[in-house]
């Protein structure tokens, strides 16, 4: 008799809720094909015909990310422009589990990308979209009169990123410091800076 057929992408998504749990448990320093065959209860050779190399892993494990941070519930936008902007940038940071256990694994990406250039180039492409993400928000705002007609809508949405991730890592390494509500009250005050000009 032969064997079942395989349903790849079945397995494939098996594997990456795997990978999720790992990075989450362990981070990017405990991901290896062993632990995620153990967390999979399967042979390292067979998770291998998936990944054959601890670098495809983690490439695969940095789309897992990105999908997970993709696909993660929302705010409601409330309005366009600077109020639009202000919902995103609070979406990003480590305000609930959830949100916090991801940007945990983001953060402890870093020095694997920044290490390997395939990765780092990945990563850098990545960066641009959310950089692109940001700016029909900002477009909004400068429509609406929110910002100068001439401002430079590329700085500013580099600078937005800038100014949370620089928050979200703040908030990882002091979350007694950085509670949800000086996280807000932190954007709020990047927000109204950038309406101030």
């Amino acid at each position: 008799m032969p064997p079942a057929p395989v349903d790849h992408d079945s397995r494939r998504e098996d594997v990456s809720q795997a990978v999720w749990r790992v990075l989450a448990a362990k981070g990017f320093g405990g991901l290896t094909l062993r632990a995620v065959a153990a967390e999979m209860n399967v042979s390292t050779g067979l998770l291998m015909h998936y990944f054959p190399t601890k670098r495809a892993l983690v490439a695969h494990a940095l789309d897992v990310l990105e999908r997970s941070s993709a696909g993660r519930p929302r705010t409601p936008r409330p309005a366009a422009g600077l109020a639009a902007l202000r919902t995103v940038l609070l979406d990003t940071l480590p305000i609930g589990d959830d949100n916090t256990a991801r940007n945990r694994v983001w953060v402890g990406s870093w020095d694997q990308s920044l290490a390997d250039e395939g990765l780092r180039a990945d990563q850098a492409e990545r960066y641009t979209r959310m950089r692109a993400a940001l700016r029909p928000h900002l477009e909004a705002a400068r429509d609406l009169g929110e910002l100068p007609p001439g401002a430079d809508l590329d700085r500013l949405a580099a600078a937005a990123v800038a100014f949370v991730h620089g928050l979200v890592v703040q908030a990882l390494f002091d979350p007694g410091r950085f509670t949800a509500e000086a996280q807000t009250a932190t954007v709020d005050a990047f927000v109204d800076a950038l309406r101030d000009g």
